[in-house]
């Protein structure tokens, strides 16, 4: 295994890895009328994100049922039971805090091959929870062994695009530098990770507008200028997870009008 730096990220290819740009964000799908103005930029009145202390666990814990669900689908509240489960991982690199990707084999069959997500997978009969499917997953996919202490808390589940209900489950991995990573080459091509301070920079946070039926239908965020561009699910988890642990320093950027999930307007 190799390991490599982009910018401020940490890098772990395996053989069947390869280097890719991030492509320019725009319309999903092209063309269509314009949409309103989201998200409105939104300023902050500076802060700190601290990388220590029990904060960022308590927030986890106590506001993760409280999400939005994501974009186009049904709500992950109430008692519907998940199908699926993904790891959020929290780890630091240097003493910097930071979450952990990875990319998909783009030999895998199905929708997510070559994709960037969190370390995931359909339920397991055994699992007994949402908290066993993601650490099965991340040990099956990366060898790594997590004790249930790690585990910081849910986030509200969110639909997949073909409608299953995925729970994220946001545990703190401890420094990457005390772990040893094994990734599957079956599934994982590369194992990265950003720092949460190159995830908050406007610069580097970019958004999708697209659209239903011809018209503007909803914005999805976009995560740019590391490894590889982060989209979709994995983004909005991103994008929730940075709301729950940075709340004066991220603005949202998803955006579905007609089901409570809008960005919020810029502050004075």
């Amino acid at each position: 295994m190799k390991t490599a730096v982009w910018g401020a990220a940490r890098r772990i290819t395996t053989p069947h890895s390869r280097w890719e740009r991030c492509s320019p964000v725009g319309w999903g799908g092209g063309g269509g009328a314009v949409p309103p103005s989201v998200p409105a930029r939104c300023g902050h009145a500076g802060g700190q994100l601290g990388a220590g202390g029990s904060a960022p666990r308590d927030a986890v814990r106590g506001h993760g049922a409280a999400l939005p669900a994501a974009a186009g689908g049904r709500g992950g509240g109430g008692g519907a039971e998940a199908g699926a489960a993904v790891l959020v991982p929290l780890c630091s690199v240097r003493g910097r805090p930071a979450l952990l990707y990875t990319l998909r084999c783009s030999r895998l069959r199905g929708p997510y091959g070559g994709d960037v997500r969190f370390p995931g997978g359909k339920r397991e009969a055994a699992d007994g929870g949402a908290e066993g499917t993601a650490l099965r997953e991340a040990r099956e996919e990366l060898g790594l062994k997590l004790r249930e202490e790690s585990v910081w808390g849910r986030l509200r589940g969110l639909p997949e695009r073909h409608g299953m209900l995925v729970v994220p489950v946001v545990a703190n991995l401890g420094p990457l530098e005390d772990l040893t990573l094994s990734p599957n080459p079956d599934e994982v091509a590369e194992v990265f990770t950003l720092p949460l301070e190159h995830l908050l920079r406007e610069e580097n946070q970019g958004y999708t507008h697209f659209r239903t039926a011809g018209r503007y239908g909803y914005t999805l965020p976009v995560f740019l200028n590391g490894p590889h561009r982060i989209w979709g699910l994995t983004a909005i988890i991103t994008e929730l997870t940075l709301e729950l642990l940075a709340p004066d320093l991220y603005c949202r950027k998803t955006h579905v009008p007609g089901r409570g999930i809008t960005a919020p307007q810029k502050r004075a």
